[in-house]
């Protein structure tokens, strides 16, 4: 398969379909153990729990291919670090390197509709997520995230994501370090309805923080973890907000529970809504707000995505 240049793969399509959750549906599966420093990135060497990881992308794949729709897939490397890799004892594996490859050759499984599919290199934070207490300054994350942006560039994803970000310090830092590998790089934040990164930055001042402080800056911007009316009252937001972040952002993978991350944390229980009320929202920000990205996280699944496809495609 000739490689997918991102910047002009995501200029060239209206939009751009995006899986739905892995991990918390993974989770979801009293008979899988998630690993608790590397969560999923080791399922691929093990034949039930691959299995379990192949039928979830599986489904996406099939939804894309079923609408004909341009599809964004993410390497199940949130968690993959040095660090955190060395700490679940897979210090010898190239971790990263083999879990792009291991969607690369799912994705060219499908023949001429792989030319569709983008995998990009995925990486979050180094603490917790959702606390942005924990969040590193910006030059100790240049250097903790180094490493893996790099193993994720060299083994040839088609852009990089940094995601599921809470505050600015470490996601300039995160910016620098995948700006430093030459390849494509989007930032995503989870925001407050307020129009606020979790520790209370405003989206504007985040965007144009980044913008002057790193080179190549990023891509392009987008916002995860977060429900669609939440995503939209952030970017609507008077003081917060701006017409130049409505510009930067370019989409939204969406949780089906409209709570604060701090409500979502940690919750056993499931909280959904309808796939056709989810379709229905996320799909009209393509029209509203000109998003591009859009798919689904927390509380979602195929049935989701799909409700969701059939939106996009008769849009």
């Amino acid at each position: 398969m000739n490689p997918i240049h991102f910047p002009e793969f995501l200029e060239g399509n209206p939009y751009i379909l995006g899986e739905g959750a892995v991990i918390e549906r993974l989770r979801r599966n009293s008979d899988l153990e998630l690993d608790p420093n590397i969560v999923n990135s080791a399922f691929i060497y093990d034949a039930s729990k691959r299995a379990a990881l192949e039928s979830i992308y599986r489904e996406y794949l099939d939804i894309g291919f079923q609408y004909d729709l341009p599809l964004l897939l993410s390497t199940p490397t949130w968690r993959a670090s040095r660090e955190r890799i060395a700490n679940a004892g897979y210090g010898g594996k190239d971790v990263n390197g083999d879990n792009f490859r291991f969607l690369d050759a799912f994705r060219n499984s499908y023949g001429a509709y792989a030319q569709k599919v983008v995998v990009c290199g995925l990486l979050s934070c180094r603490g917790d997520a959702y606390n942005p207490a924990e969040a590193l300054a910006a030059a100790d994350a240049h250097e903790f995230h180094t490493w893996q942006a790099m193993m994720l560039a060299e083994a040839g994803v088609d852009f990089l994501l940094a995601a599921t970000l809470p505050a600015l310090s470490e996601a300039i830092g995160l910016a620098s370090a995948l700006g430093a590998t030459g390849k494509p790089y989007i930032v995503s934040f989870v925001v407050r309805p307020e129009g606020t990164l979790l520790n209370g930055t405003p989206l504007k001042e985040a965007i144009d923080a980044i913008d002057a402080a790193v080179s190549p800056r990023p891509l392009a911007y987008l916002v995860n973890c977060t429900h669609a009316s939440i995503f939209r009252a952030a970017l609507l937001h008077e003081v917060n907000s701006s017409s130049r972040v409505r510009e930067r952002v370019v989409g939204l993978l969406a949780n089906t529970a409209a709570l604060n991350p701090e409500e979502l944390d940690h919750r056993v229980d499931l909280v959904e809504e309808a796939p056709e009320t989810f379709g229905q929202s996320v799909a009209g920000l393509h029209g509203e707000l000109g998003m591009k990205i859009l798919g689904g996280c927390c509380g979602t699944d195929d049935r989701h995505i799909r409700y969701l496809a059939t939106q996009l495609a008769s849009g």
